[in-house]
């Protein structure tokens, strides 16, 4: 390779997109709107080099800005890039109704994630069950990777660094958490089995069973997800529901493949 292919081939570091994207991604993780000093605190940045970002965004439509409380907001002209990425992603298309099938099937909330960022998965395609009590999925919505059942998956097939597995799960939160010894177990059983189970550790009362979807280099890109209240969602149920999951996998993949997808 001669020394001007290596240099077109090598990626150049751009400061001014890599903040604004931890801006966006920062206020879409934020629950109430925040203040320019406090963001840059949070993202390590210079005050004055956050605010000239964050007006830019403002300007394209990406942020909103309340002027009474000098806060900033994630914008809702996020919405049609969103839109257009999800409308040509084809595993959202290929999914979402055999993701309408499980739910009508088991009586549980099915998802799909995508890894969409470091260290976070999100909603790309979901189906709500018919049942009078559901839990709220919103298209969209993101939680870390390395959470319930499909952060036991992401532990299995991405992460092998025992130190970075460690980082990553003493930052997480959950309803009862596990210690980390018996979670590591539970990412070995999952690895094994090809599926994983979370029975009431990060939502009280609610079982999720993930399925890992592969990508060109053997890790896990996507999961389909099945969330279903305990009390209903039975332990006999699971492995039935699981191979199901496994089938929704295996056919999705196999689709992508004969239409070079």
């Amino acid at each position: 390779m001669t020394t001007n292919e290596t240099s077109s081939s090598t990626k150049r570091q751009v400061p001014a997109v890599s903040r604004a994207l931890a801006i966006l991604r920062f206020l879409a993780r934020s629950p109430e709107p925040v203040g320019v000093n406090p963001m840059a605190r949070e993202l390590d940045l210079v005050p004055s080099t956050c605010l000239h970002i964050l007006r830019v965004l403002q300007d394209e439509g990406l942020v909103d800005f309340d002027s009474n409380t000098k806060r900033y907001s994630i914008g809702i002209g996020i919405l049609p890039l969103a839109r257009s990425a999800l409308q040509r992603n084809t595993f959202s298309t290929l999914i979402q109704p055999r993701l309408s099938n499980l739910s009508e099937k088991f009586g549980v909330t099915s998802i799909a994630t995508q890894l969409a960022e470091p260290n976070q998965m999100i909603v790309v395609a979901l189906s709500q069950s018919n049942l009078p009590f559901r839990l709220q999925v919103d298209l969209g919505s993101r939680f870390p990777a390395l959470i319930s059942a499909t952060g036991r998956l992401f532990a299995a097939f991405n992460l092998s660094d025992g130190s970075e597995l460690r980082s990553g799960f003493d930052k997480l939160v959950w309803d009862h958490p596990p210690a980390f010894e018996t979670w590591q177990d539970e990412v070995r059983e999952a690895r094994e089995r090809g599926y994983s189970v979370d029975q009431g550790t990060y939502i009280s009362g609610v079982t999720v069973v993930a399925v890992p979807v592969f990508g060109l280099k053997g890790t896990m890109t996507r999961s389909i997800v099945a969330i279903g209240i305990s009390e209903r969602l039975k332990d006999k149920e699971i492995p039935k529901l699981a191979k199901a999951m496994q089938s929704v996998r295996d056919h999705i993949q196999d689709l992508q493949i004969d239409t070079g997808s």
